[in-house]
């Protein structure tokens, strides 16, 4: 049977209007957006003007909250960022939750079967319609495959994605903006931040990554022979770039200590064994773990540690991390120009930093350095005032000369302020920077559970 070659003639005009189409939807709800943005900002600023006058930190927060995903991502970001923002935001930004309502089960169905190309019911044995967790970007749904296998659904929320690049390109213009209008602001900090937490947000869209991400994980756990520590398998036959299906952990949060202690015996050794195998990802893996709180670091049934959630990570390069240690372990001996090498080392900058004269600049800091302990760094809720002050003061001298840190040195710390809420849990005298168990930099001979030594 011979083909119409009008047919073959009439295809790349459909798809020409398909695409057209597609870019004026796109740029309606685009509109609609920034005018819905625009809307809240307003009320929230009339609000304010007409005499609700909460604090400034707290009125940002609400608004931020009633914005949703990227907004809520961004006051995430504040609030573990403690070197990069003003102590009172810091503060305030920590109630800065990542739960949205649930969405209603028949979006889920739609979605999934329009992902799989195939009814629910051929997808699945079966769906609990109500959701295990609900956050900005996507919604959790525990399930059973047709070969009896339990597995959690990780599902989406519709336009996420074009929600996220239509608020994030506004950011950035509005940043630039008032940078331009402040030229004594840090050198792009604002456009640096928005740049820097689009590219980990939309990163985080792409289920296909997150499934890739949890497959090198595991290969990761393997080639290291630890057994102590498990991640969820993905499924790739249920598995698109919206919808990701994975192996079911069963488990407690590693910070509930009194469920924890019918579980183990030793919460501590079950932390250190979590802190080695992150710290060892640092070098050995390809990326690290950015988001581990307390809801993605489990303690399972049969005792391993269970990491989940693998949408945000980071990367980093072996010389970032050794400055990091570097300058924590300078920070704490009051070292100014070993921090001066070590910031040099951390930060980005196309121009060759003058070490002396950087730490020349430190040296007006000299006296309270002295006084601070390293460990202050990652226990910022026992020291919030002067760690975030010290932080602060940290960044902009090293902007003065032409350092920008990374992503990654937020993350890390954020990590870090993680790690320490659960030493408070679960061992408090354990000490993360001189405690023989915990190796930071992944140099183990062997990590717990594990039978070959590492490389």
């Amino acid at each position: 049977m011979t083909k119409d070659p009008t047919l073959k003639a009439e295809r790349p005009d459909l798809s020409r209007e398909r695409e057209g189409l597609a870019l004026v939807r796109n740029t309606a709800r685009g509109a609609l957006r920034i005018a819905e943005t625009l809307g809240v900002v307003g009320r929230q600023g009339a609000g304010w003007l007409l005499g609700d006058r909460d604090a400034l930190p707290r009125r940002l927060r609400h608004t931020f909250e009633s914005l949703g995903a990227t907004y809520i991502k961004l006051g995430q970001f504040i609030a573990s960022s403690p070197s990069l923002f003003p102590e009172e935001y810091v503060q305030e930004f920590q109630k800065c939750l990542d739960r949205t309502p649930p969405m209603p089960f028949h979006y889920i169905r739609e979605m999934v079967e329009s992902e799989l190309g195939k009814p629910l019911a051929e997808a699945f044995e079966w769906v609990d319609p109500q959701p295990l967790a609900s956050a900005s970007i996507a919604q959790v749904h525990a399930a059973r495959l047709r070969n009896g296998a339990e597995v959690v659904i990780k599902v989406q929320r519709p336009g996420v994605r074009n929600v996220l690049l239509t608020d994030f390109n506004f950011l950035y213009v509005s940043a630039r903006v008032i940078e331009s209008l402040a030229p004594g602001l840090s050198r792009s900090a604002l456009s640096g931040v928005v740049e820097e937490l689009q590219a980990g947000m939309i990163e985080e869209c792409d289920f296909l990554q997150e499934a890739r991400n949890l497959e090198a994980f595991n290969r990761f756990l393997a080639e290291t022979g630890n057994t102590a520590v498990a991640a969820p398998r993905p499924i790739a036959s249920h598995t698109t770039a919206r919808v990701l299906t994975m192996e079911r952990f069963h488990g407690v949060p590693l910070t509930d200590l009194e469920v924890l202690r019918a579980y183990t015996d030793d919460p501590a050794g079950t932390l250190v064994t979590a802190l080695n195998t992150w710290f060892s990802s640092l070098m050995m893996c390809d990326f690290f773990h950015a988001d581990l709180h307390a809801g993605n670091l489990m303690l399972l049934e049969d005792g391993r540690v269970g990491f989940i959630d693998f949408g945000m990570v980071g990367r980093i390069r072996r010389e970032t991390w050794a400055g990091m240690m570097e300058l924590f372990e300078a920070i704490g001996n009051g070292d100014v120009e070993s921090m001066a090498r070590a910031m040099a080392m951390v930060g980005m900058t196309r121009d060759e930093v003058d070490v002396q004269a950087l730490a020349r600049d430190i040296g007006a800091l000299q006296e309270r350095l002295t006084d601070v302990d390293a460990s202050a760094l990652v226990q910022a809720d026992r020291n919030d005032r002067e760690v975030n002050q010290l932080l602060t003061e940290l960044v902009r001298i090293g902007e003065g000369h032409g350092i920008r840190f990374p992503r990654e040195f937020a993350l890390l710390l954020k990590q870090f302020l993680y790690f320490d809420r659960y030493v408070q849990a679960l061992a408090p005298e354990l000490d993360m920077f001189n405690d023989q168990r915990v190796d930071m930099f992944g140099t183990l001979d062997q990590l717990p559970g594990g039978d070959e030594p590492l490389h």
